[in-house]
Order: C-alpha cells, then sequence, then structure tokens
C-alpha cells in the first residue's frame, strides 16, 4: 500500500489533534472524576450527553453529569480515531481497501499431495474418452441416427494409435469415437477382442505427437495396502482421479459378456464409477498395473470394492490381439449344464449338454446328454477331472484351460453311467468370433 507525504502528514496532524483533545478531556473539565469502575471494560463505547433540564434562575449554567471513564478506554478511544484516519487516507489516496488489508500467502502442498498432483498431471495425457455409437430408427420420420449408448475410459498403448480398454465398453457398437486429452475425437476402429477377459483394442489414426503411451508396470509384486490412483471419465465428466489402496490379491470375477472367470483381479477402495471402466490403474511411480472393470454394489454406486484386470493378463492379451487381431484360447469345445443342476443330481462335476461332433471333445468321443425314444432324458458325460486336477464346476474347468496351450493334448476323466472313463482329448482353438 502506498501512502502519499500529504497523506502521512494528514494522519501525523490527526493524531496530535486525537491527543490533544483525548488530554482536554482528561485535564480541563473539573466535573469528570476518574474512577475504577466494577465492570471495567476494554473496547470503546459512546456515550450519550444530554444537557440537563434549565432551571428558572437569572443566569444560565451547563454542569456536565458525572461521567465515569475506565483508563482502557483512552487507548480505545485513540485506535478509534487512528482508524478512522487511516480510513480517510485511503479514500482521498483511491487505494482499494481490500487490496490494502488481504494478504495472500504463496499455497503450500505436502510432498505426498504434491507426488499426486504430478502423477495425473503426466499421466492424463494418456488417457482417453471412448463414446459408443449406436445405429437406430427414428420411429416418426424413419431417418437413420446414430445415438450414444454408453461411454467409458481408455488408454493409448504405443505410438501407432492402439487404445486399450475393456470389451463391455465397445459390446454393440456400431461406431467409435475416441477423445484424446487435448479434446480432439477421432474415430476408432476395433482391432480385435477377448470376451472371456473383458479386453479390447482399438485403433486412431492421430498423429503420432498427441499420443502419449501409458508407462506399462507389472502386477505380480504387488502388496495389499499400497497406494493406487485410478484415471478416468465417470459420468461422461472430464478427466477425474481417485485414489485409494490394494484391498485384495488374486480375487476372481467373471466376464460379463460369457461368464467366464478372470483370475488374479486387483480388489481397490479407490472409487470406480460408471464411465471409469477401461481406465488405467496406477501405482504411485505412475505404473500401469491393471484396467479398472468392474465394482461390486448392491445398491449400483461405488460401494468402495472395486476391481481391476491385472497388467500381466492385459499384456499377453493386447499382445496377441495387435499381431493376430484375436486370442488363441485352448477349449475342450462343450456346452455344459448350470453348476446348479449338476448339484441337484447329488454328483460333482461338469454336466456335458452338448459335444459337436467338429470339436476336440466331440472327436475324442464325449457323449452329449439327449432324450430317448420315450422321451427320458439320458445325461452325458459329466467332468471330474483334467489331468488329474479335480474339477467340481464350471469355474474350474476353464482355470485349467487357462494354463494349456492349443494343440495340448489333455486326460479327461467322466463319469458315464455307473463308471469311470479316461479319454485323451487335443485342444484346438476358439472359434473366431463376429
Amino acid at each position: 500500500m502506498a501512502i502519499t507525504s500529504s497523506s502521512s502528514s494528514l494522519i501525523s496532524t490527526f493524531f496530535f489533534n486525537s491527543s490533544s483533545f483525548t488530554r482536554s478531556i482528561i485535564t480541563k473539565p473539573k466535573s469528570i472524576h476518574l474512577q475504577k469502575p466494577s465492570h471495567l471494560i476494554s473496547h470503546p463505547t459512546l456515550f450519550l450527553l444530554h444537557p440537563p433540564p434549565k432551571t428558572p434562575s437569572t443566569k444560565t449554567t451547563l454542569s456536565l453529569p458525572k461521567l465515569t471513564i475506565p483508563k482502557t478506554c483512552f487507548d480505545s478511544l485513540f485506535i478509534l480515531c487512528t482508524s478512522i484516519a487511516l480510513s480517510f487516507t485511503l479514500f482521498i489516496s483511491n487505494v482499494d481497501s481490500a487490496s490494502a488489508f488481504v494478504v495472500t500467502s504463496p499455497r503450500k502442498l505436502q510432498s505426498d499431495e504434491l507426488a499426486t498432483v504430478r502423477l495425473f498431471q503426466e499421466n492424463t495425457p494418456s488417457v482417453v474418452y471412448i463414446t459408443n455409437l449406436a445405429v437406430k430408427q427414428d420411429v416418426f420420420t424413419l431417418d437413420v441416427l446414430e445415438v450414444p449408448q454408453g461411454s467409458g475410459s481408455g488408454f493409448v498403448w504405443d505410438k501407432d494409435g492402439h487404445i486399450v480398454t475393456n470389451y463391455h465398453v465397445i459390446r454393440g457398437a456400431s461406431d467409435l469415437r475416441v477423445t484424446l486429452a487435448d479434446q480432439s475425437t477421432y474415430d476408432a476402429k476395433v482391432v480385435g477382442f477377448d470376451q472371456d477377459k473383458d479386453v479390447a483394442v482399438l485403433r486412431v489414426d492421430a498423429p503420432k505427437e498427441k499420443l502419449r503411451p501409458i508407462p506399462v508396470g507389472v502386477s505380480a509384486d504387488l502388496l495389499v495396502g499400497q497406494k493406487v490412483f485410478a484415471i478416468g471419465n465417470p459420468f461422461g465428466l472430464d478427466h477425474t482421479l481417485t485414489t485409494g489402496v490394494i484391498s485384495g490379491l488374486r480375487r476372481e470375477i467373471s466376464s460379463a459378456a460369457t461368464g467366464r472367470p478372470i483370475q488374479d483381479v486387483i480388489q481397490t477402495d479407490a472409487a470406480i464409477n460408471p464411465g471409469n471402466s477401461g481406465g488405467p490403474l496406477l501405482d504411485s511411480s505412475g505404473n500401469l498395473i491393471g484396467i479398472n472393470t468392474a465394482i461390486y454394489s448392491p445398491s449400483g454406486a461405488s460401494s468402495g470394492v472395486g476391481f481391476s484386470i491385472p497388467v500381466d493378463t492385459v499384456n499377453g492379451i493386447v499382445d496377441q490381439l495387435v499381431k493376430f487381431g484375436k486370442v488363441t484360447r485352448p477349449i475342450l469345445g462343450i456346452k455344459f449344464a448350470p453348476d446348479q443342476s449338476v448339484e441337484q443330481l447329488g454328483v460333482s462335476g461338469v454336466l456335458v449338454l452338448d459335444a459337436p461332433a467338429t470339436g476336440p471333445a466331440g472327436k475324442a468321443g464325449l457323449q452329449s446328454t439327449k432324450r430317448d425314444a420315450y422321451g427320458r432324458l439320458i445325461l452325458g458325460d459329466i467332468i471330474t477331472s483334467v489331468n488329474g486336477t479335480k474339477v467340481t464346476n464350471g469355474s474350474d474347468l476353464y482355470r485349467i484351460l487357462d494354463q494349456c496351450e492349443v494343440g495340448d493334448k489333455v486326460i479327461v476323466e467322466v463319469l458315464r453311467g455307473d463308471h469311470k472313463e479316461k479319454i485323451p482329448v487335443t485342444l484346438e482353438p476358439k472359434a473366431d468370433e463376429s
């Protein structure tokens, strides 16, 4: 605040006059007695003085009423006069009173806050927004329109324009659009997807200078309790950051498309809301450790239990999708009954409902469930183990097949009627998906 010389002299003059005025009050009036009252106050007090009524006499005299002023009142009065003088100075000097008294201190952040801010700023350019468009026909005009039917997040995988996201984000789309961090939008093409693991790869023709691949980490050495960070576009908003810790490891969830189990899933308490699907889960170093894919929420809101597909699983899937456009995962080539149906029969295993003759199981001789000439149900083979590993339900069978490769020969033990048989089956790749 700048105070001119004229303003300074004015303040000095006012202070001097105020002091003189104070001294005159103390010394000159004879009817004012100073005494310390029992209710001593330390703040300025306004006294209203009323002249006494005139008495009939030849000489009119003015007698001041007895006024009791504490000693501290003089200090308060001096401060009040000083404030008035300063306010008057600001008025004649055209100084903004707000800017004169408001002092802004620099914002100070803790080291962990600075690390979080830096992580968000460095990794936001790698996260994209994906819009799922579906073709629909207007019932009145019969015009064909593209209507957004969903959205999600994704991240840049490499400089070639490959974008990784969840399969359920792009499921049922006629067209896809990807919005980069700088709000530029591009049409995306589907390179390939894996329904069983809920992973999909897209590609956009964007300039290489606009593409910033996300740093890829590992998920094999994760520990419960370490910090994680989720970046995405929940509810269609701009990039947002949520933080939390790893609350569990080696969880298992089912694919929304096929029901096949996804193993070694990361459980986190970081808020994952609709729109976060397909976004990255990062460690404290800013490295990718998983893809946010699902939440456990009976109410439909984020309940603090989110799940992410581990990056070690994603890495192998993305490599196959980029190279071949599909994942060559081995299958037995059967359709099996729900686990509840087998439990009602009082047996443990996987009941074969259908084993097509063109599939691996059909070629090996596994029998399907069928009806006889009288309409009675004849149960097919019940798979009880594969390569010596016990099978109690469909999830057990999927876990075993995930550890095998195309072309492997496995020994399938089945319960046929009242006896068991061991049948060798050569695994074949999964058929192409449209």
